[in-house]
């Protein structure tokens, strides 16, 4: 029996209303998204949803609605996957990397204040809700006000989370989830914008779909000729479909009790590695609500005989399967080339990359899944503690 690190939670209902959709005839954009962007918008008590096909595409989305462009500059953590920061690459803007804090790998309000200090020409802020625990977005949201600068949440781990007892999706100018397959809640494929904003979201509407001013469902299922349309902009294809929508929709009525299970399983392994050479994740608020899309270990190398690298091959021999989040930005030979950026610029995440193992936290782990996997990286830390 093999564990994978992530395994995808689909049911009959998800199964069903896919079906329902194919059977429609209508697999784009269409009622199915609809029926999820107002769900969502609900859900999280915002006033504008946009469904999309990715985290990615939200996210570049987000920046062109508040005008980023050539010239300006975006602040972000190293401690994140590429998309991130890729995508202030997309509009020509210079992404500002800043530490993480050293203990929730939260990016590091500090450090976001010096350097917006020390930097001419920022236009946003995009924290990161690390592996599904929110970032301070009260001391983020206070600085983006003295500075005058936009804030766009990247929150493809933060889905549900709160901070100080708020849904991540209605705290800033605009936020992005995601639906990959491994997240709290999948499409698949997709991501969701929300805002409270009515400029930023009918901006974000037109660029969606190619910069087209009328929605397609609509001019496709109107009883009367409605052909006609304009091109008000160079927009993109970044639209989500309705099959994967069907998914969302029922995904997301799940979500609450996903978390749950996935925090059980946390306190599980919070309790069973507590006295070995490790640390367990640091909880910023014991009240706010951790979305727990990542269970990240700080294995403690100086104790041990084996580094990050080879537990993990070891952990695969054994049948789990593991992951790292993340090989930081500054380690990648992209950012790091052309961006000169060095281990010394981020000591905190440089100090903990080499240190960190994701464990399997799904919500459909078996008991008996749940407690292979503490055996094995139990058996592990004691086999190789020095």
């Amino acid at each position: 029996m093999f564990i994978p690190y992530s395994r995808p939670v689909i049911d009959e209902t998800e199964i069903q209303e896919v079906v329902e959709t194919l059977k429609s005839g209508w697999l784009t954009t269409g009622p199915k998204v609809a029926q999820f962007e107002n769900d969502f918008k609900h859900y999280v008590n915002c006033e504008y949803a946009l469904a999309v096909n990715s985290a990615t595409s939200g996210l570049h989305l987000a920046l062109e609605a508040i005008g980023v462009g050539s010239g300006d500059k975006v602040i972000t953590t190293v401690h994140t996957f590429t998309a991130t920061a890729e995508v202030i690459r997309y509009l020509g803007a210079e992404p500002i990397f800043v530490d993480i804090e050293g203990d929730s790998f939260n990016i590091d309000v500090a450090a976001i204040e010096n350097a917006l200090e020390n930097n001419k020409n920022v236009k946003a802020i995009m924290p990161v809700h690390y592996a599904g625990q929110a970032a301070n977005m009260t001391e983020i949201i206070k600085l983006a006000k003295k500075h005058n600068v936009r804030i766009v949440e990247d929150a493809a781990h933060a889905l549900p989370t709160t901070h100080h007892g708020q849904l991540v999706g209605s705290l800033s100018d605009i936020t992005v989830f995601s639906f990959y397959a491994n997240k709290t809640i999948t499409t698949g494929e997709g991501g969701m914008i929300t805002t409270n904003d009515p400029e930023l979201a009918a901006r974000m509407k037109i660029m969606r779909l190619h910069g087209i001013n009328r929605d397609a469902f609509d001019r496709f299922t109107s009883t009367k000729p409605s052909w006609h349309y304009e091109i008000v902009a160079p927009g993109f294809k970044y639209n989500m479909m309705d099959m994967c929508a069907a998914i969302g929709i029922h995904q997301l009525k799940k979500a609450k009790r996903f978390q749950k299970e996935r925090a059980s399983i946390a306190e599980r392994y919070n309790l069973a590695f507590s006295e070995l050479p490790v640390t367990t994740p640091f909880i910023i608020n014991n009240s706010d609500i951790h979305a727990w899309h990542i269970y990240v270990l700080q294995l403690h190398l100086d104790e041990l005989t084996i580094g990050r690298d080879e537990f993990i091959a070891k952990m695969a021999e054994c049948g789990v399967g593991a992951s790292v989040h993340y090989i930081p930005l500054h380690r990648m030979p992209y950012w790091k080339e052309n961006f000169n950026l060095t281990d010394n610029m981020f000591p905190k995440s440089s100090m903990i990359s080499d240190c960190i193992v994701s464990l399997p936290n799904f919500q459909s782990m078996t008991d008996d899944e749940v407690l292979k996997v503490i055996k094995v990286v139990s058996s592990l830390l004691i086999e190789y503690k020095k």
